[in-house]
């Protein structure tokens, strides 16, 4: 087949076809899109200013074992950092005991805190959740089921927020599997003042 038959028959193909007159898609009718609160969280997300919260789920987090050792580190941490994180061995800087709060309330309290220490350069922390072991007996408590589910959620959570580098169960001396030690990254202004003095040195 010639160029030419080619083109004729493109040419019949296309003939009914209409050209657009714009380049947006109207939703057919019955679509459902995101909402406002999603569209704005993604918008957040893309220019790096989304609310914490809106990164932590009150759906219920997979349970854990009252006694399970959790832990996560970011990639780019270092193994020997992370190891001295496991281990205890650094400066705890703050602390936030969550035992008796509900799992909104310690949501909430937990954004505020990492806010916080994030602004005043405090990067070792200690998060107190409770293993959530009730009494021994066939129904465990209501206050045993609240601490279990909050060991979940935290540690569902902190893997969520990008302030939060690394975390790791705790030592038994500060609370065993019922606490986690969580690393910050560093301040803005702190990598600046690091940036400054490698170039001092190196000037």
């Amino acid at each position: 087949m010639s160029d030419n038959d080619e083109r004729s028959l493109f040419l019949q193909e296309v003939a009914d076809v209409k050209p657009i007159r714009h380049d947006r898609i109207s939703p057919q009718p019955g679509t459902v899109g995101a909402s406002e609160a999603q569209l704005a969280r993604r918008h957040a997300a893309a220019h790096g200013t989304s609310d914490e919260l809106d990164l932590l789920s009150l759906d219920p987090a997979p349970a854990l074992d009252p006694h399970a050792i959790v832990g996560f580190k970011r990639d780019g941490v270092q193994e020997g950092v992370y190891k001295k994180l496991r281990l205890g061995k650094y400066v705890l800087q703050g602390s936030l005991d969550l035992r008796r709060h509900s799992v909104p309330e310690a949501r909430r309290a937990l954004v505020d805190f990492l806010r916080d220490c994030e602004r005043r350069d405090i990067r070792c922390l200690l998060i107190l959740h409770g293993r959530g072991e009730g009494p021994a007996q066939s129904a465990p408590s209501l206050e045993g089921a609240k601490r279990g589910r909050l060991k979940s959620q935290i540690s569902a959570w902190l893997p969520c927020l990008p302030s939060v580098m690394a975390a790791h169960s705790a030592q038994p001396h500060h609370g065993g599997s019922g606490a986690l030690y969580v690393l910050l990254r560093k301040s803005e202004q702190k990598k600046a003042q690091n940036r400054e003095r490698h170039q001092q040195r190196l000037g």
